[in-house]
């Protein structure tokens, strides 16, 4: 509906090329009118309004009703009647393209993209050594989350992985991997984001997934946070697997994550290279937690393990029964009860009280 639209009454083409142009990158379908007369019967109802100078020049300007919203775009300096103008008409900000782009990007995904009931989070899940189970333990918290009725973004940082669609089996699902995504802003669209990429079925929730290709590289950091805070302004749950190697991009995600989980099999060697990393990690990030894997070979309890390491526990879960043949057969599933279903589920319990917290 063209009440759910920006409302665009531009005469200069130039301008309002670049106005398309940057609607279409941000996900934003427009209402353009001719002309103010065409403007008139939807000048209050549409949630952001642009114009140019042209258009406020015109002799109809002055009898359209007073508004929040309207914004003056322009690609050449405006003179002294065109501010007065703009001043007369009610405009709260003037925009002068190219080098406000990206404020008009911001404007226009502000109304491209749903609502959310409440902001989202952001969990980062780290291997405490390599082989701890991390990518599957990221996996099975986007799962539970989506279980429960949540919105939940799974994205993977591992360039070397192979591929966080593998874990969940859905390699073959449509949709675009890190290799194939260009962000051109600082900004993208959640929606933009739901319609590009693998939507994996899970419960009543969503489950939208950003895997890294199998050639290819990963993401830079700007387009890491670029992810990261289109699913946290629309209220999603974003899941981040990071290497235990963080370079730029992850260390992104951890100056932006509520919380850090590392994942920590119950071993004296897994629990040293748990304690350099946890150090590594402390300096930059709000909060880390432990998640101790067993079972260990020699019964070394949990508590002692998050005692070497100096870390919070989040959780403790024994093995998952017959989980590396399900992995292999593109066939795993979180099983309801078991040991990676309530791990997940105390993670998330962790990761969402914090955050009504710091609310």
């Amino acid at each position: 509906m063209s009440n759910s639209r920006p409302l665009v009454a531009v005469s200069a083409e130039s301008v309002l090329d670049e106005i398309v142009r940057i609607a279409a990158a941000a996900g934003c379908e427009l209402d353009c009118v001719p002309d103010l007369i065409a403007a008139r019967t939807r000048w209050t109802r549409a949630p952001l309004v642009l114009v140019d100078a042209a258009m406020l020049s015109d002799d109809d300007a002055g009898q359209l009703p007073k508004r929040g919203g309207v914004v003056l775009v322009t690609d050449q300096p405006l003179d002294v009647v065109s501010w007065e103008a703009a001043y007369a008409a009610g405009v709260e900000r003037v925009l002068s393209l190219p080098d406000a782009e990206s404020e008009l990007v911001d404007l226009l995904a502000d109304v491209a993209e749903e609502p959310a009931a409440g902001k989202g989070t952001v969990l980062g899940v780290i291997g405490g050594r390599g082989g701890a189970g991390a990518s599957v333990f990221a996996a099975s918290v986007a799962i539970a989350h989506a279980d429960e009725g949540g919105d939940a973004l799974l994205v993977d940082f591992d360039a070397l992985s192979g591929g966080i669609d593998l874990v969940l089996g859905a390699e073959q699902a449509a949709g675009l991997r890190w290799p194939d995504v260009t962000v051109r802003s600082g900004r993208v669209s959640m929606s933009a984001l739901r319609d590009a990429l693998p939507d994996v079925a899970g419960g009543d929730g969503r489950l939208v997934v950003l895997s890294c290709g199998r050639s290819g590289d990963g993401p830079a950091p700007e387009a890491a946070a670029a992810v990261i805070e289109a699913g946290v302004r629309s209220g999603y749950t974003v899941v981040c697997d990071l290497p235990r190697e963080l370079g730029p991009a992850g260390w992104q995600v951890v100056d932006l994550a509520d919380l850090i989980a590392v994942i920590v099999p119950a071993e004296v060697r897994a629990s040293a290279s748990a304690y350099r990393l946890v150090e590594r990690l402390r300096h930059r990030a709000r909060r880390v937690g432990l998640v101790v894997r067993g079972p260990s070979p020699d019964a070394l309890p949990a508590d002692a393990v998050a005692d070497v390491i100096g870390g919070e526990l989040l959780t403790v879960m024994r093995a998952e029964p017959r989980l590396a043949s399900a992995l292999e057969r593109g066939e795993f599933r979180l099983r309801r009860g078991g040991p990676l279903a309530g791990g997940a589920t105390d993670v998330l319990a962790a990761l969402h009280d914090d955050a009504k917290v710091a609310a």
